[in-house]
């Protein structure tokens, strides 16, 4: 469960955040969100698919780190095992807290108290002997910042991919070096054939609009599957 609240000195004065990466830490998670302006750093390290909120139904884009529920293979005991950490990562247990449909109020950094990373004994200080924000502080804010743009970007690259029909549903089915296997199911991919077919001008379109780059971006990314096999072949060593 989380319990998010409007940050705040006078409340969360004492508050520190554990940094570092781990289980215990709540990084055992299978994905996690990404967003367009993100791609070429995600790409690198990541596959990239898109799958649907079990709440609402829509899309988002998802950096693929397991091949099950729970199972974060760059997970190492000395930390997270890759170059890039996606933002969506990197901003817990901090979120961006916007009012409701209509609400024209500017967006608001929250903590979720109840995340593992929030304690009052150890880890970084939210706050100076002053009530000013830590340093630490404002980079956690300049990132949901960064964070919050690039997911606003996201919306319309999204609704351009179901408009154009280049999303597709696909089945990864995995043969691991131990014999075992795995199908992963409930994902969504670039649909290549359809993005080699569309006109110049949908091309120019999604071009001007930023599109066009993380659309390539995403189809790259899926040679970083290779990598997600052979790390779940080294479980078993």
């Amino acid at each position: 469960m989380s319990q998010y609240e409007t940050l705040n000195r006078e409340k969360h004065q004492e508050l520190r955040i554990k940094t570092g990466y781990g289980a215990a830490l709540g990084d055992a998670v299978m994905y996690a969100m990404t967003y367009p302006l993100e791609f070429r750093d995600v790409q690198n390290c990541y596959p990239i698919l898109f799958t649907k909120d079990p709440n609402t139904g829509g899309f988002f884009a998802a950096a693929l780190f397991g091949l099950e529920a729970d199972q974060n293979l760059f997970l190492k005991d000395e930390g997270w095992d890759a170059t890039y950490i996606p933002a969506l990562v990197q901003r817990q247990p901090f979120l961006i807290a916007t009012g409701g449909e209509g609400d024209d109020k500017p967006p608001v950094a929250s903590i979720d108290l109840d995340h593992p990373r929030v304690s009052k004994d150890e880890g970084e200080a939210l706050f100076d002997s002053e009530g000013e924000p830590s340093e630490f502080l404002n980079q956690k804010i300049a990132l949901l910042d960064k964070l919050h743009r690039g997911l606003q970007h996201s919306v319309g690259f999204i609704d351009t991919l179901l408009q154009h029909e280049l999303l597709e549903q696909i089945t990864l089915d995995f043969a691991f070096n131990d014999g075992s296997k795995k199908t992963l199911q409930g994902f969504y991919s670039i649909a290549e054939e359809r993005l080699y077919q569309l006109k110049g001008d949908v091309l120019e379109s999604l071009n001007r609009a930023g599109y066009l780059q993380p659309v390539f971006m995403a189809v790259a990314s899926l040679s970083r599957l290779r990598d997600l096999i052979e790390r779940r072949n080294r479980l078993r060593v």
